[in-house]
């Protein structure tokens, strides 16, 4: 399995927080340092107020050296694709080539009204995703020295010089997730190198791989070009007292905590239970740190988890 770091810093962090967990991580192992996209904290105050997460990303790059970076997940309504394109193409250039691009179609109403930013129905959300996708990878892959058009319902391209391009060639790896059973595993199969589901149950998980690998076939590609993930929030400790001091920081009940993740409990237990999300698919792991603060967290799954699962 392949252990990544995963924060939500709209829940209430600053920069030097984020770095703090991106280096740390870096110098643990894990093979990547992953951020939520939003502008709205979900419980509690949120201070001291939201980080955009490519403008993060860009800074921690130029602080970090191996780790990749990435969103899970940048959302589609947030930004127009063009520009998108050009903020994520330089933090791949910033890094060396190590960003993950994550895209999904948003769904937090709230943080749109707090931030002015339209949000249109399902449907349309959906589609904007699938022409989001078109149209940036369509930039990134456009030969130097030509032009980029498109044209969809809702968004033009006419003439674009598609630059710059991102380090990593043709494009980094993007990330696509959700449970939706039709349009999601066709625009993972058509876009994605790796297909995320977060925070759902090993039944619900094991049957959008499913789909998800359906499609992938469909679509004529290698069933080994598709990596598949999940998300899940940590609470780890050494023994009971441990375990119910990393509850109580993050506001959460321990056994609530134990009954939805698998990254609940001792060392010994978090191997054995990842042993069974491993046999329904799951190769690569994002570990929620919702405690920014405790950096021993993520040491101790780095010294007592991750080597008995790589």
């Amino acid at each position: 399995m392949d252990f990544r770091a995963f924060i939500e810093p709209q829940q209430g962090a600053s920069y030097a927080d984020q770095v703090a967990v991106a280096k740390t991580a870096e110098q643990l192992g894990f093979s990547a340092f992953f951020r939520s996209d939003h502008y709205l904290a979900m419980s509690g105050d949120g201070l001291p107020g939201p980080t955009d997460s490519w403008v993060t990303l860009g800074a921690i790059a130029r602080e970090t050296s191996s780790i990749r970076l990435g969103t899970l997940v940048t959302s589609a309504t947030f930004r127009h694709p063009g520009p998108l394109a050009i903020a994520v193409a330089q933090v791949d250039d910033m890094s060396g080539g190590r960003v993950e691009f994550g895209l999904g179609s948003g769904w937090f109403e709230k943080e749109h009204q707090a931030y002015g930013i339209p949000f249109p129905p399902l449907r349309e959300r959906f589609d904007r995703l699938g022409e989001q996708l078109a149209i940036v990878t369509g930039l990134w892959t456009t030969r130097p020295g030509a032009t980029y058009d498109y044209a969809g319902e809702y968004y033009t391209i006419a003439g674009s010089p598609a630059l710059p391009k991102p380090a990593q060639s043709p494009h980094p790896p993007i990330v696509i997730g959700g449970l939706g059973a039709h349009r999601t595993p066709r625009l993972a199969a058509k876009y994605a190198a790796e297909f995320n589901v977060p925070f759902a149950p090993p039944d619900v998980t094991e049957k959008q791989y499913q789909r998800v690998a359906q499609a992938v076939e469909a679509a004529g590609r290698p069933p080994e070009s598709m990596v598949y993930s999940s998300a899940f929030v940590l609470c780890a400790g050494r023994d009971d007292r441990e375990l119910a001091r990393r509850a109580a920081a993050i506001g959460r009940d321990l056994d609530e905590l134990r009954s939805n993740s698998p990254l609940v409990g001792t060392p010994a237990e978090i191997v054995d239970n990842l042993g069974a999300w491993r046999r329904i698919g799951v190769q690569r792991v994002y570990t929620q740190l919702l405690d920014l603060t405790d950096l021993t967290h993520l040491e101790l799954i780095a010294s007592e988890v991750m080597p008995q699962l790589l």
